[in-house]
């Protein structure tokens, strides 16, 4: 498994007790946003109700199953909603 630096936008980090990046073990999109989860559950609502992640500046939409290789930079940003 790749260890993961996930940066996350400030509005999260009440919920993560003022941290700014989260460190976790996964292979996949989807494995991270669940470790994330798993460390601080109280992100479980907030990324049921979507979330968008960068990964090396590029936006990733609905690829829980794409690899997030060692050293990638990844940020989780809130979703955008509306026209």
């Amino acid at each position: 498994m790749s260890r993961i630096e996930v940066n996350l936008w400030s509005g999260l980090r009440r919920l993560t007790d003022g941290a700014e990046v989260v460190e976790v073990e996964a292979d996949t999109i989807g494995g991270m946003l669940d470790a994330v989860v798993a460390k601080h559950p109280g992100l479980g609502p907030v990324f049921e109700a979507g979330v968008s992640v960068a990964l090396d500046g590029e936006i990733v939409n609905g690829s829980r199953h794409m690899p997030v290789p060692e050293g990638a930079e990844v940020f989780l940003l809130q979703k955008m909603k509306g026209g």
